[in-house]
């Protein structure tokens, strides 16, 4: 991949933008340099405060789901977090497949910390013990950034009491929908659910008298939950637009100066992304091999 990440952070003059911005200018060495780069522990400061004070704080940051569908995250973690039923998961959705698309995978291998503390996060909000991430087995760098960073910080005890498996997946793109994702989990094939089940009323291993309900985000909605914790909900909302509020991951390739994952507040034209991020528009590039 050429030419990815954002611009250095003395670019962006706007205090709250500092603050919610997912990509780092070089991958975060070890998770002491990503705690450095940041005034207080997301998952500490979380910690400290009553679960449904976080998850008022989730809801109010209007932050939507990055997966596609847009859907706001406090309204899932809500149900989950209200359910009657004790066993709750929270699950990341790695298995990022759509054609030509790879802004996941590049916040995984510069900035797993955010994601795995965001889960984190999720887990205190909905009382969860029980943590997953579906990904692909191809993707090996990913994988193994993921496990070094879940090491480190099980090592400075934030897993205590939880449990995270990794499970990589197949490479079909019907993985990446996250139903089927719960059948590869539970060790089937990726084949989608029923429609009215789901994963927030439905999750792993349900049983008639244990629905298991589950919080499932993709890496990009989880990673974007430290900083609303870190910085508050009016700062996150002061990013992207009043309906779709913070930064955003976007894959650009094919016929342009510059590939790459460009990270931009929410709201932003195709055009501004072409021309700021991918450096305009070059017929040549596909024949060239750029």
């Amino acid at each position: 991949m050429k030419g990815c990440g954002p611009p250095g952070l003395g670019q962006f003059v706007g205090m709250s933008l500092r603050e919610h911005l997912l990509l780092p200018d070089a991958p975060f060495r070890d998770y002491r340099a990503y705690q450095a780069a940041w005034s207080a522990s997301a998952v500490s400061l979380a910690r400290g405060r009553a679960p449904q004070e976080v998850l008022a704080e989730v809801a109010h940051s209007g932050l939507r789901g990055r997966g596609g569908a847009g859907f706001p995250t406090g309204t899932k973690w809500t149900t989950v977090a209200h359910h009657d039923c004790p066993r709750r998961q929270v699950i990341c959705n790695a298995a990022e497949g759509e054609p030509g698309t790879f802004k996941d995978r590049w916040l995984l291998r510069r900035n797993p910390y955010a994601v795995l503390e965001g889960m984190l996060v999720a887990a205190h909000v909905t009382g969860a013990r029980e943590l997953y991430i579906g990904i692909k087995a191809s993707f090996t760098q990913e994988i193994s950034r993921l496990r070094a960073a879940h090491d480190e910080m099980r090592g400075a005890g934030l897993f205590e009491g939880l449990e995270l498996t990794i499970v990589e997946g197949p490479e079909e793109y019907l993985f990446g929908e996250e139903k089927a994702l719960l059948q590869v989990l539970e060790g089937g094939e990726p084949l989608p659910r029923e429609t009215h089940n789901p994963p927030y009323e439905r999750g792993l291993f349900a049983t008639p008298t244990s629905p298991n309900p589950a919080v499932v985000n993709n890496a990009e909605t989880f990673a974007h939950v430290p900083g609303i914790v870190r910085a508050g909900a009016d700062s996150f909302r002061a990013v992207g637009t009043r309906d779709t509020p913070g930064t955003v991951l976007f894959t650009v390739s094919g016929a342009v100066r510059r590939h790459g994952v460009f990270e931009r507040e929410a709201g932003i034209t195709l055009r501004e992304l072409f021309d700021q991020g991918a450096r305009g528009f070059d017929p040549t590039a596909r024949s060239r091999g750029v």
